[in-house]
């Protein structure tokens, strides 16, 4: 077998997010998905996660 052909070439860098500003959220004040102009409780990817479990085994 050929070296090259088990090889994969470097991807290329993410570029930055541009985007709208972005909310906090509202328990650890981290940087969220949701637009400031988003209505209601904004959650982090994290807290939104740990608040999905937290209700999931609260029966």
């Amino acid at each position: 077998m050929s070296e090259e052909y088990c090889t994969t070439p470097d991807a290329p860098a993410a570029p930055a997010v541009a985007g709208p500003p972005f909310a906090e959220c509202v328990l650890c004040r981290k940087p969220t998905e949701y637009p400031e102009s988003y209505k209601g409780i904004t959650l982090c990817p994290v807290c939104e996660w740990q608040e999905a479990q937290r209700t999931a085994c609260s029966g």
